[in-house]
């Protein structure tokens, strides 16, 4: 009787072996993954930074490429003025004057506190015409102002810059003192700007003061038809400048209501549809490290740096330039208000939920029309 040797029965767990057909093909769809995401070598990196940008024809309008040389031009004055500065400083024969100059802007002239040195000439000159085109910047009135009180404007959103703010308010480009006679407007900024030679000079020519308590109560004792515009969220707001919002830092700012109450001064609110569509920022929500550091150096200088781009003088899409959006600041009905040197806080919140429900009817009124491509609704975040 033969006997028949049995195999052992193989052990449990362990796997099967891949036949040969089966390895080629992981090895085939590991390969095709892999080609997928892995860039060639020999890629050259001019060739697609060209591919990614949208360069500008050859052929442009005269009268467009003067509203960007003129938007150019401000969005780096700062740079202009202080290099003009040092050239002249490299001459020795101009020390004496340089210094004199000096020493009157820091130490005597106090235009920047006290109105400023507005020059109607130099404000419709016609630089913000194309400035103003550019955009287009434009303002929708709401209602009459008479000349017979002052007045107190809220500028809202800030945007990054706040351009809209600056055609509107410290120029005769969209036509303000026509639409809105005997109302002399005062643009306020930080009082550093006024620090810079010559560029603080070009700011008090189109009118624009210092923000501080001091000079807009100066203003506002100049009497009827005087008015400061004050971008109220500030720095702060500008962090959360991104297209298709309107996250408006409000709330806790009651100082120019009070201000306002103290004065007499009627409160204007002002929404300006598309200031935080020209620029692009980069994701800095609450939390985040980029938030973090930019609220650090906003509580150590007094102003922040948002990250943002825009468009350049050759392409479309990269750049420091705004781009070209549309801007509408529409002026809403004034608020009343009683005056009393020393308002009570809940004379002052009263007055606060009024100028919050002006705005919001703005925006509601509005929206469709002017912020067709918003992502979500106006917000008050702070």
């Amino acid at each position: 009787m033969s006997s028949t040797k049995l195999q052992p029965p193989p052990r449990s767990g362990r796997p099967n072996a891949l036949s040969k057909e089966s390895r080629t093909l992981s090895a085939n769809t590991l390969r095709d993954r892999l080609s997928k995401i892995t860039t060639p070598l020999h890629v050259n990196p001019v060739a697609a930074l060209h591919a990614n940008l949208n360069f500008v024809p050859a052929q442009i309008p005269r009268k467009r490429r003067l509203q960007m040389l003129a938007v150019a031009v401000w969005s780096v004055m700062i740079v202009i003025t202080t290099c003009g500065w040092l050239l002249l400083c490299s001459f020795p024969p101009l020390w004496p004057f340089m210094a004199v100059y000096l020493f009157w802007a820091r130490c005597i002239d106090n235009a920047p506190e006290t109105g400023g040195r507005s020059s109607q000439w130099f404000r419709s000159l016609r630089f913000w015409r194309y400035f103003a085109d550019y955009y287009p910047a434009s303002f929708l009135k709401e209602a009459d102002l008479p000349p017979d009180r002052p007045y107190v404007f809220g500028y809202h959103p800030h945007g990054i810059i706040g351009m809209g703010a600056l055609a509107t308010f410290a120029t005769e480009a969209t036509g303000f003192s026509a639409a809105f006679p005997g109302i002399k407007p005062h643009l306020l900024t930080l009082t550093s700007n006024f620090k810079m030679p010559f560029y603080r000079d070009i700011l008090l020519s189109l009118g624009v003061c210092s923000v501080s308590k001091q000079s807009c109560s100066n203003i506002l004792k100049h009497g009827p038809g005087s008015a400061i515009t004050i971008v109220v969220g500030g720095a702060a707001e500008s962090l959360a400048a991104h297209p298709g919002t309107a996250d408006l830092t409000l709330r806790r700012r009651l100082g120019f209501i009070k201000l306002a109450i103290q004065h007499g001064a009627d409160l204007v609110p002002v929404f300006s549809f598309g200031e935080n569509d020209i620029y692009q920022q980069m994701p800095n929500e609450k939390g985040t490290t980029i938030y973090a550091l930019q609220r650090k150096f906003q509580s150590i200088f007094g102003f922040t740096l948002p990250l943002f781009h825009g468009r350049g003088l050759l392409n479309y899409n990269l750049g420091l330039m705004p781009y070209r959006r549309r801007i509408v600041a529409v002026i809403g009905n004034p608020i009343h208000v009683q005056q009393c040197d020393k308002p009570s806080l809940e004379e002052v919140m009263r007055v606060q939920k009024k100028y919050i429900e002006e705005l919001t009817r703005i925006w509601n009124t509005y929206k469709d029309k002017f912020a067709k491509a918003r992502l979500r609704e106006l917000n008050i975040i702070d």
